[in-house]
């Protein structure tokens, strides 16, 4: 049996995303690789979560394999929603996770209908910098899930941004109650957390050691 560490970055970023490679080189010393996943499947402008969650589930390994994923926004719902579907995922880290991506349409009906017009919506590609049109079947492809996100039957820990204006900390609030074995550790900052990481690698060391997942 093989336990991975994953990391799966947000919407627009990439495996480079500076709390994946900051993530990758702090557990490296500890001993523990890293693989940072590409999530911008198929591709950018055609993204589906469905296929998202497939490339974790097939980076995890054979039946008998286990894997710790750690995830940030759109990655962090990734993370849950596999970890759901997936009994092979023994624990979680999630920052800022995008909960509330389900029901966006509710919450933007303007945007959203400007999406069904066009057939897309501008999204900043932050690996370029560029601005690049995600096709609709995207947000069909989100809402097929349902707005529920599935408690997380595994421990895990969450991490989120009081002044986080893209994903409302009231997500992860409302969601680690639920949870059979779950931790929210609130700071002050936001969506990004980039003024947080040595924090987030702090609380995520004390989060894999009291599972003996590594060295306290």
């Amino acid at each position: 049996m093989v336990t991975r560490w994953l990391y799966l970055h947000g919407l627009g970023s990439g495996p480079e995303s500076a709390k994946g490679l900051a993530f990758a080189a702090h557990l490296s010393r500890r001993g523990v690789h890293v693989e940072r996943l590409n999530l911008r499947v198929p591709s950018f402008r055609e993204l589906r979560l469905s296929a998202m969650i497939e490339v974790v589930r097939a980076a995890i390994g054979g039946p008998d394999d286990r894997a710790v994923v750690l995830g940030s926004s759109l990655g962090g719902l990734t993370a849950a929603r596999a970890a759901a579907a997936d009994p092979r995922i023994r624990g979680l880290v999630l920052f800022a996770p995008a909960f509330g991506f389900g029901d966006w349409r509710a919450r933007n009906p303007v945007h959203a209908r400007a999406w069904e017009r066009k057939g897309w919506l501008g999204m900043t590609d932050h690996t370029t910098g560029e601005l690049v049109p995600v096709g609709v079947g995207f947000l069909h492809d989100v809402e097929s899930f349902g707005p529920d996100v599935p408690p997380a039957d595994v421990p895990t820990l969450v991490v989120h941004g009081r002044q986080d204006e893209v994903v409302p900390i009231a997500g992860s609030r409302a969601w680690v109650p639920r949870c059979r074995d779950a931790r929210l550790v609130e700071v002050d900052d936001g969506h990004e957390l980039r003024e947080s990481i040595p924090r987030l690698l702090d609380e995520s060391d004390r989060f894999f050691a009291a599972q003996g997942w590594i060295g306290a």
